[in-house]
């Protein structure tokens, strides 16, 4: 039995090190570990089992490694990226919502979360056809102005704004990532709308290579209106949401943190709240629903709202554009 509980405790504790080792390395692997990376806090359970079965054998050398795996699990755990207030006075504040309502299914309570949140700026992926004229017939009075790539199925993408819009390109994508420049009161805002493909098992490399496209994006954004000499601060903020597909834990979104983006449910407080699977939510799952803001922005309030008929929670946030200093 000693020696059944050994290699027990030996295959799980291998398994959780192949993982916390990309992690360590700063890398997303090859699958199964990307898919693994996405649920790092949960597995302390089972380096707690591997844990419990090399003390049941008195095999030591798994007793050190699984308590080095839990040090490793708790240094990782903790939030990734950069925090801090801006330093200069409040300009304008506004709400963005962002939503993934799979395959247009959470279309209408979309609509009836909106009426009732009224953000000033939506962002929806997973937005077909009939979404989008629901949309459109629903919300267009309230929403005049939109940037929109509608497709079918899962690759379409719309965003809503109370601000003028001025559609602006967006990133290229397997599934579309529309983007524009908002008129905020009197401030522009560069939007840009977020949906890479999702890390499917043998398709790591597109999922990896669309995180980069994002990351690509934002670095040479922020790189470029740091250098912009105009009116006013000299800057235009800029607002990255929607579905990515990735969490803190792995290193391709990362990469977009590190262009100089902050996750603004971090800001909140809220860097751990699960937005997906929403079916498990908030016991079990993991946050690849974000909205991603200049060093610009504050954020005051973040909240996780449950719609029926997507897989994904709905992540709604305040947020405020200080002058730069």
């Amino acid at each position: 039995m000693k020696t059944a509980a050994t290699w027990s405790a030996g295959l799980l504790l291998l398994g959780v090190g192949v993982v916390v080792g990309c992690r360590v390395a700063d890398v997303d692997g090859i699958t199964p570990v990307p898919q693994f990376l996405a649920f790092l806090p949960w597995l302390l359970v089972p380096t707690g089992l591997g844990l419990l079965l090399a003390l049941f054998s008195r095999w030591w050398f798994g007793v050190v490694w699984a308590v080095v795996l839990f040090g490793l699990l708790a240094w990782f755990i903790e939030p990734y990226g950069k925090t801090g207030e801006p330093g200069g006075p409040a300009l304008v504040s506004f709400r963005v919502l962002t939503s993934n309502v799979e395959f247009g299914h959470a279309t209408d309570a979309l609509v009836t979360a909106v009426r009732r949140e009224k953000p000033d700026i939506v962002f929806v992926q997973e937005c077909e056809y009939t979404c989008d004229a629901r949309l459109k017939e629903a919300l267009g009075t309230d929403y005049p102005h939109r940037a929109a790539q509608v497709a079918g199925g899962s690759a379409g993408s719309v965003v809503l704004s109370r601000f003028p819009l001025d559609p602006n390109g967006g990133v290229p994508g397997t599934m579309t990532m529309p983007g524009a420049v908002a008129d905020v009161r009197g401030h522009a805002v560069r939007l840009q709308l977020a949906h890479p493909m999702p890390p499917l098992p043998g398709r790591t490399d597109l999922w990896r290579r669309e995180l980069g496209e994002l990351r690509d994006f934002a670095a040479e954004y922020v790189e470029n209106v740091e250098n912009v000499e105009n009116t006013g601060d000299g800057r235009t903020p800029l607002v990255l949401a929607g579905d990515f597909n990735a969490s803190q834990d792995h290193a391709a979104f990362r990469r977009i943190l590190d262009s100089g983006l902050r996750d603004a449910a971090r800001l909140a407080g809220h860097d751990r709240t699960p937005s997906w699977p929403a079916r498990t939510t908030p016991t079990f799952g993991v946050q690849i629903d974000h909205v991603l803001l200049s060093a610009g922005f504050s954020a005051r309030t973040a909240r996780f709202l449950d719609l029926p008929g997507t897989d994904h929670r709905t992540l709604l946030v305040d947020v405020t554009l200080h002058q730069r200093g």
